[in-house]
């Protein structure tokens, strides 16, 4: 197993690529910490996985809610070797709508917290050569139109995941980054519906925007988190990830 005896925090873990990464981690040895707002859907996840996981809910917009999920981890398990920057606020905004409110809500939940994350573990992090995976977005080089605020939010972790992994190379402490595409995750799906798409809209998707016809699963991003936590993705980091179905850079619309 790749994480046999490792605890991994998974922030964003009681649904979609969250979700998917915790019950990875436990299929390859691991304790995990899930995380999430919601206490039902937590506690289902945490039914489902036993012994080998624990629950904390809390929310990412609190500066204070990384030094609480550390403290429960380590209460739990003893040990950090590994975080899964995971959560995230995907909101819709444009250059009109995007107002003071919204951009520092955003930024707090999906820049703000993994840093924290990162700073509040770091002394565990040290200690087990562990490693942090930051759950990015290709949104993160140009963004779509109504994804203003969400887009340079992501920008900013991509450069946190950058910096942080050039500063902790030599304590062994690595950070690697995925700039995850279209994944159909649960709220995805419920999303592109209120937008107006209908029950089915996923088995016969855009060819352009899924080339091979089906979708990436929340499963298939799982497996390379996995991976990338495990010792045998040593010694890189700062390596940025495309997790997507076509080339990002170069790629001409036919």
């Amino acid at each position: 197993m790749q994480l046999q005896d490792k605890v991994i925090i998974v922030t964003g873990s009681t649904t979609g690529i969250g979700e998917a990464i915790a019950r990875k981690c436990v299929a390859e040895g691991a304790r995990v910490l899930i995380h999430g707002r919601d206490q039902a859907r937590g506690e289902q996840v945490v039914g489902d996985l036993g012994d080998v996981a624990s629950l904390h809910v809390d929310d990412m917009a609190d500066p204070e809610t990384p030094t609480r999920m550390v403290a429960a981890a380590m209460e739990a398990f003893g040990r950090i070797d590994g975080i899964v920057n995971n959560a995230a606020w995907i909101i819709r905004s444009t250059i009109d709508t995007t107002d003071p409110e919204l951009f520092d809500r955003c930024m707090a939940i999906n820049a703000r917290a993994p840093m924290l994350m990162i700073k509040a573990a770091l002394p565990h992090l040290r200690e087990t050569e562990g490693s942090v995976v930051n759950m990015g977005s290709i949104n993160a080089y140009t963004g779509q139109g109504v994804q203003l605020a969400y887009s340079m939010s992501k920008g900013a972790l991509m450069t946190l995941s950058r910096h942080m992994a050039d500063v902790l190379a030599p304590e062994r402490v690595r950070v690697n980054h995925f700039n995850v595409g279209w994944v159909l995750s649960p709220n995805e799906y419920k999303l592109k519906m209120t937008e107006g798409l209908p029950e089915n809209w996923h088995l016969d998707p855009d060819r352009l925007a899924v080339p091979t016809g089906k979708l990436t699963m929340p499963e298939n991003i799982a497996s390379h988190a996995a991976f990338w936590l495990s010792d045998a993705s040593r010694p890189v980091t700062g390596a940025v990830m495309e997790l997507e179905q076509y080339p990002i850079i170069g790629r001409l619309s036919m």
